[in-house]
């Protein structure tokens, strides 16, 4: 059964949920870059979720919404979370807590032992800024810090400690229910501003894409939603995505049920592997930067973005057709590798 957007909000709302994000963020047009990407190219959108607040925003402030309040209802004194050394997702989950007043213990995973100490920039230093404990271990991100995730977990419970955790069944469906609400803005604000999209991009592997795809099905919209994806798992991301969706379409109580083959799933984009930058993501990240001001990370927008310019400059859409590309944040992570990156970006002579 096809919802209408107020329906949709009107399920999610069941789903407690705290005001954490500055929502609906802005759909902007990006009419330089449109014509630097193809002069005979489609018209070309962006999902400002980099303006979302919450300590530089991001996708995961939309997360938090559902998350912390699942935290706060189940009478959690300290979140214990973790990804990567330079995790957005640690950073605004971070910043969540020090908002509600919750107690975090980050646990970040190098991927390697330790040859020297982890610098204190980008978002590890904002981490330490607002109040997290941290613990930086050799795991890689994945099933092996999961588990690490769950230790120190029960390490804290011993002490007493009511603990929230990463926990995957739990936190990608939750989280998957804020990017519904997200497909629902866009489909708001395109259907205000007179044009439907021909495709929605997204850098995602995880719940955002899942959400996003959820709320495409959900509403009925005749058009793709496109997840580039950051990392590949070492399972099938298609399968994993779409029960991801079901799981948040049962949290929410609506009965849209999704297949692999509804997940457009694509991983050509990754580049020399998860956290290494593409020289297409590169281009992507300058191009869009010198065409209109604007700026996404190296290592997740970047790479989709750099997806979407293959897909325009390969003639996939029309002059007279708009593409949405959902900036999902991670900027500070710029700020870590500095140095690469100012190698690497052409400088400009006049």
């Amino acid at each position: 059964m096809t919802l209408s957007t107020p329906t949709l909000r009107t399920h999610i709302a069941r789903v407690p949920r705290i005001s954490l994000a500055h929502l609906p963020t802005p759909l902007e047009f990006l009419p330089r870059f449109s014509q630097a990407v193809s002069p005979n190219g489609p018209r070309i959108w962006i999902k400002r979720d980099d303006c979302t607040g919450l300590l530089f925003g991001g996708n995961k402030a939309r997360h938090n919404e559902f998350l912390i309040a699942d935290a706060l209802a189940k009478g959690a004194d300290l979140v214990v979370w973790g990804a990567g050394v330079q995790s957005n997702n640690c950073r605004q989950t971070a910043a969540a807590c020090a908002k509600v007043g919750l107690d975090i213990h980050l646990v970040l995973g190098r991927g390697k032992p330790a040859t020297a100490p982890d610098v204190v920039q980008g978002n590890l230093l904002l981490d330490h800024i607002v109040g997290a404990s941290i613990e930086i271990v050799e795991e890689s991100i994945g099933l092996a810090l999961d588990q690490k995730i769950a230790e120190v977990a029960e390490r804290f419970r011993a002490r007493g400690r009511k603990v929230y955790l990463w926990d995957r069944p739990v936190v990608l469906p939750l989280a998957a229910v804020s990017y519904a609400l997200c497909m629902a803005e866009i489909v708001e604000q395109s259907t205000a501003l007179g044009f439907e999209p021909a495709a929605v991009y997204v850098s995602s592997s995880g719940s955002t894409g899942a959400g996003v795809a959820l709320g495409a099905k959900a509403l009925g919209v005749p058009y793709p939603v496109k997840s580039i994806a950051p990392m590949i798992w070492p399972w099938d991301s298609r399968k994993e995505l779409s029960a991801t969706a079901n799981q948040a379409a049962e949290l929410i109580g609506i009965e849209t049920r999704l297949i692999p083959d509804d997940i457009q799933f694509i991983g050509e984009y990754l580049g020399p592997g998860y956290g290494q930058p593409s020289d297409a993501g590169i281009e992507a990240m300058t191009l869009l930067a010198r065409t209109e001001g604007l700026l996404v990370e190296h290592i997740y927008t970047a790479k989709a973005l750099s997806g979407l310019i293959d897909h325009v400059r390969a003639g996939q859409f029309q002059a007279d057709q708009d593409v949405v590309f959902i900036h999902t944040g991670g900027t500070p992570a710029i700020f870590a590798e500095a140095e690469m990156l100012a190698a690497r970006i052409p400088r400009r002579v006049l």
